[in-house]
């Protein structure tokens, strides 16, 4: 492209789904004819996809877009674009608070950022929030990586957790066909890379709302005869998916898991509470025996399978006595990781009427309790890589050491050797584990 085309910069809050959402649009502005600028202050569209999830997150969108609103009384030919959850969360509330504004856009109207520019560069002030069906993806996303690729299979969620905005912003689950997500799968193969993740807000819902019944009565298509159905495609090494539902998980997709080679032994399953009550108050739909159940039968089938999660600290009228149910639920699993965060109340949501909040002080003591016992755990886990050949998926240079590469294990822990990423890119590679911590390991490249 010349030294003339029109620059654009993209920054992304929050989840996988909203980094996948993003590489989309970028696609669609290439393909627009503009280009990528790393300085948001020398690009001429400035596209900010925003996650709901946590406050923070949120009011760090305000002071970004403040920043750009004052470049734009300056510069009046800057477009301003807020997309994502906030965005569908706010909608014309945005343009009341930023008049600045040119677009706001929510997550379901990701591919449609060429139609809805262009009447933007015609004059008008847009907010594309309504719920729409989701038409399938034309559009090649410019992906941040290489190596390892997002495949969106399902949009939005059903489920009603009291505390979550994700239903109200992403909408009703869309599944996408078997046959387009390979189509997909076998572009990325083409295209060089050697692990996808399968993504969905709540992956294990995949398939419900696609029509056909077996016999018995069962979905024609669930999560997991999607893997069957994928699995064979030529040049991926590799397949993820996230994230997974404690109230849909079952024993069928643990042994999909176990039989498919190129499936990782890596689970990545919420619990948010270790307390009956309060996985109740959160209508989460299963009690902390069940989880148990859950994690005991992936070890029956793959003892050495790694095991993530995410956890909330401080939901309203959680007392000191569930808060200890989550610390021993933590401790007696041993999870590889787990994320966490302390309870933020969310516009529209259940949760954040309910009078018993827990004080910003407790959260934040339990959160830091936490996160001390999940590093404590993940350190231990970690201790049974040492000494052991664990093949690695070489993505990028180590940025705080350039003679290192980096790359991830089949379990998704972090690795570091020295090597040269020039030559190492994109191969699996065979490492000896020498040192062990409690998110990552280093170790050495056998010949």
């Amino acid at each position: 492209m010349s030294k003339s085309s029109p620059r654009y910069h993209i920054t992304t809050f929050g989840c996988q789904m909203n980094k996948a959402d993003s590489e989309r649009m970028a696609g669609i502005l290439e393909e627009m004819g503009f280009e990528w600028s790393e300085d948001p202050n020398q690009a001429s569209v400035i596209l900010y996809n925003t996650c709901t999830i946590r406050d923070n997150a949120e009011q760090k969108v305000y002071s970004y877009l403040g920043k750009q609103a004052k470049r734009k009384q300056v510069e009046p030919n800057l477009t301003l674009i807020v997309a994502g959850c906030v965005a569908q969360q706010e909608g014309e509330k945005l343009l009341r608070r930023v008049p600045e504004l040119d677009l706001v856009m929510g997550p379901q109207h990701a591919n449609q950022l060429k139609n809805l520019l262009e009447q933007v560069f015609e004059g008008n002030q847009v907010v594309a929030t309504e719920a729409i069906q989701i038409v399938e993806d034309i559009t090649k996303p410019r992906r941040e990586s290489k190596v390892s690729a997002w495949v969106n299979v399902i949009y939005g969620c059903n489920e009603r957790c009291t505390y979550c905005v994700v239903p109200n912003v992403r909408g009703v689950e869309q599944s996408r066909t078997p046959e387009a997500i390979r189509r997909e799968i076998e572009q990325l193969a083409e295209q060089g890379y050697k692990e996808i993740t399968l993504l969905g807000q709540n992956i294990d819902a995949y398939g419900r709302d696609l029509p056909g019944t077996t016999p018995t009565g069962r979905h024609l298509h669930t999560l997991t005869d999607l893997l069957y159905y994928i699995h064979d495609v030529p040049g991926i090494e590799r397949i993820r998916f996230a994230t997974s539902h404690p109230r849909y998980f079952t024993e069928r997709l643990i042994r999909a898991c176990q039989e498919l080679p190129k499936v990782c032994e890596h689970f990545h399953i919420p619990f948010q509470s270790g307390d009956n009550e309060i996985l109740k108050a959160m209508a989460r739909g299963y009690t902390q025996q069940k989880y148990r159940q859950i994690i005991e039968k992936i070890r029956e089938y793959m003892p050495d399978a790694a095991i993530s999660a995410d956890a909330i600290a401080g939901f309203p009228g959680e007392t000191e006595a569930q808060f200890q149910n989550t610390l021993q639920l933590v401790a007696d699993i041993g999870f590889d990781q787990v994320n966490t965060a302390a309870y933020s109340p969310r516009p529209g949501t259940p949760a954040a009427l309910l009078a018993n909040q827990v004080s910003e002080a407790e959260k934040s003591d339990r959160l830091q309790r936490l996160n001390h016992l999940v590093a404590l755990v993940a350190s231990q886990r970690r201790e049974r890589y040492l000494g052991r050949i664990e093949e690695v998926l070489v993505e990028e240079t180590n940025p705080k050491n350039t003679n290192q590469v980096m790359g991830r294990t089949r379990g998704n822990c972090l690795t570091f050797f020295d090597g040269d990423i020039e030559s190492l890119k994109g191969k699996l590679v065979k490492v000896k584990i020498k040192e062990t911590r409690a998110f990552s390991l280093t170790g050495v490249q056998l010949d």
